[in-house]
């Protein structure tokens, strides 16, 4: 009873001192308004990607997912990849993301040449962009969130409840209700 009781108070220090935070979460949760984390990532295409670099130019939709060559990510990736013309009539850069390396059988190049997508999927494999936006599982993979991030990098809506089989129709319709700009 002693060891239990032990057990009970060290369990309780440590939620207490994380705020309950799963490993690797995000000291604070990021909110609508908040200025979107910067990353520099490599996409499934080669080439390396900077949140930084769309920055008055153009919204970003970055849509997490947990896995490559899942069920769910292979519905997520293929929905996004069907409504593709629906998505690309915004002004937007819209990229799926994972914890999952760039290379390798079952990497996230591997898997956008699997799917024949349209978009690139970027590799956070190190997690600290994972870790920045406060989607990292207690699994150490990120959860399925999407971020729509505005022109001036400020985060306009976070979606934690995808739902991966319709999300590239959900996505347009999310861009049209924030009033992200058609391209002209």
């Amino acid at each position: 009873m002693k060891s239990f009781t032990t057990l009970l108070m060290v369990m309780t220090l440590f939620a207490w001192l994380t705020n309950g935070a799963a490993p690797g979460a995000a000291a604070e949760a990021l909110k609508v308004g908040d200025p979107a984390p910067d990353f520099s990532l490599q996409g499934s295409d080669g080439k390396t990607y900077k949140l930084s670099d769309f920055k008055r130019k153009k919204a970003v939709v970055l849509a997490w997912f947990p896995k490559a060559f899942t069920g769910g990510c292979t519905a997520e990736c293929k929905s996004l990849r069907e409504s593709g013309k629906e998505v690309r009539k915004f002004d937007v850069a819209y990229f799926t993301i994972s914890v999952d390396p760039v290379e390798g059988e079952k990497g996230n190049k591997a898997f956008a040449k699997s799917l024949d997508l349209d978009y690139p999927i970027l590799s956070d494999p190190t997690k600290e962009t994972a870790k920045a936006y406060g989607v990292l599982s207690e699994r150490s993979l990120a959860n399925r969130w999407t971020f729509y991030i505005g022109k001036d990098g400020k985060i306009l809506f976070i979606d934690e409840k995808v739902n991966f089989k319709a999300h590239g129709a959900d996505v347009a319709a999310k861009l049209k209700e924030l009033g992200v700009a058609e391209k002209k």
